[in-house]
């Protein structure tokens, strides 16, 4: 793309980021968007392909695009919260902390509930123009066996953890993603785990020297997402980032050629 249709398509990208353009909305018509952002039709849909390639959008119907996400179901009301009455330090080091919280479940009588606190987390998917994923496959010692990860690592403390996801990514693969996009932050083991994971997508990405983390560095290589099914059933995808990533990706890309189909 050209720097104008570069700029066309980072300005639309900032306004799905910021919200401007909410779940389940539909984006303003063609006409509408070329006369707003001075840029020809052919350039537009340049534009819009690429943002639904990339999941930010759906088609429905010809040249009418839909924000995803949007979902039927309701919240729930007048349920109550587990009261939390303490908490206190059972054992404590730089990786991990375990601790004892007073709970009180409604209706329940109130007792003491192991908790652990683990370091938040960032981990990317990098896809590049051939519909392969970058991937490291390492050796784990918990489980004792190798496996495929997607790079990621602790968000240091003040760290953004987007800025965490790229400085984990070219530490650990050599290679720098062009573009990074946030697609979920989830809870592992949440019923008595802490520790928050932050998952993000990258399309694109420079080589820019070899791995630096040689402890946490494997044999790189470009997966194809074609393989990742039978990864799966061959139980080589290690870890729960790489799962919900891969998994987030494959959705979004059924979506968009269900949606296509109709």
């Amino acid at each position: 793309m050209g720097p104008k249709t570069t700029k066309v398509y980072e300005t639309l990208r900032a306004r799905l980021a910021s919200g401007e353009y909410a779940p389940g909305d539909k984006l303003p018509s063609e006409r509408t968007l070329v006369e707003e952002l001075g840029i020809g039709r052919t350039a537009l849909r340049q534009v819009l392909a690429r943002l639904v390639s990339e999941g930010q959008l759906e088609v429905r119907g010809r040249s009418s695009y839909r924000v995803p996400g949007a979902v039927s179901v309701q919240r729930p009301e007048g349920l109550e919260p587990w009261r939390i009455h303490g908490e206190r330090d059972v054992y404590d080091n730089r990786w991990v902390r375990l601790q004892l919280w007073d709970v009180e479940p409604p209706g329940v009588k109130r007792f003491e509930h192991h908790v652990v606190r683990l370091h938040h987390v960032a981990v990317t998917a990098v896809i590049d123009d051939q519909d392969r994923v970058l991937m490291m496959w390492r050796y784990r010692f918990v489980p004792q066996q190798f496996g495929w990860e997607l790079p990621g690592g602790i968000v240091d403390r003040g760290e953004d953890p987007a800025d965490t996801a790229l400085r984990e990514t070219v530490e650990e693969t050599g290679w720098r993603p062009k573009s990074l996009e946030h697609v979920v932050s989830y809870q592992p083991m949440v019923g008595m785990v802490d520790s928050p994971h932050e998952i993000f997508v990258a399309h694109g990405a420079e080589k820019v020297g070899e791995p630096t983390d040689l402890e946490e560095a494997g044999h790189i290589e470009w997966v194809p997402l074609a393989d990742i099914p039978g990864l799966m059933a061959r139980g080589e995808l290690l870890g729960s980032g790489t799962l919900v990533a891969l998994l987030h990706i494959l959705a979004t890309r059924r979506t968009q050629g269900l949606t296509t189909a109709q």
